[in-house]
């Protein structure tokens, strides 16, 4: 999202959060307008491996098993996706690794030589056509592909309903249970809710950092 789109979109969720919550506007206005920087430019696999890794940890214990993997790659003068191949699951297990996370890291390193996470093309697609073609890719999941549409294509029309931070605020400030629908009523702008509800919680999911 453009900086010079950001003020008609705060007015847009304002309004839209008045109408349904006086606890979430008013979380929103405490927060007041977000600036929204590029993505990190790297690979989508790059994106799509620390999301795997991420999945069901803290923020904290993906960091530690990523950075587990960085190093035992450094030690073998090997990037980490050199390692997403077969021979090097004892070492990856090591490293905290599950072996269905194992399976999706290699999996996204097959897609990734086989042309299938080219940016430029995918970046063209709709969200719901990239989100398809992202959870073709075994072990990648819906809860995976709604944040690359946010945080690295800023599609701003997203609503991640797997997202347990996210719905568990937009609950809790809201005190109803319908997630999905609520959200609709801040379409174009439901990425922007789910950063809102994020920072609310302080707990913004890490894709790709």
């Amino acid at each position: 999202m453009a900086p010079e789109d950001m003020p008609a979109a705060f007015a847009a969720i304002r309004k839209a959060a008045r109408k349904l919550s006086r606890p979430l506007l008013a979380e929103i206005e405490r927060i007041g307008p977000l600036t929204i920087g590029p993505p990190r430019i790297a690979p989508i696999a790059e994106h799509l491996y620390t999301s795997v890794v991420s999945q069901q940890l803290s923020v904290k214990a993906a960091d530690t098993i990523w950075g587990r993997v960085v190093a035992a790659a450094k030690a073998r003068n090997l990037t980490p996706g050199e390692m997403f191949v077969p021979g090097f699951e004892d070492e990856l297990r090591a490293c905290g690794i599950s072996r269905n996370k194992i399976k999706a890291l290699g999996a996204i390193r097959a897609a990734q030589e086989d042309g299938r996470l080219d940016h430029a093309e995918l970046a063209t697609l709709a969200h719901p056509e990239r989100s398809q073609r992202l959870t073709a890719i075994w072990g990648v999941g819906r809860w995976t592909a709604d944040m690359m549409g946010i945080f690295v294509f800023l599609d701003p029309d997203i609503w991640p309903d797997g997202d347990v931070a996210a719905r568990g605020a937009l609950i809790r400030l809201t005190g109803r249970e319908d997630t999905i629908e609520m959200a609709a009523a801040f379409a174009p702008y439901r990425s922007l809710l789910a950063r809102y509800l994020w920072q609310s919680r302080d707990n913004a999911p890490e894709v790709g950092a």
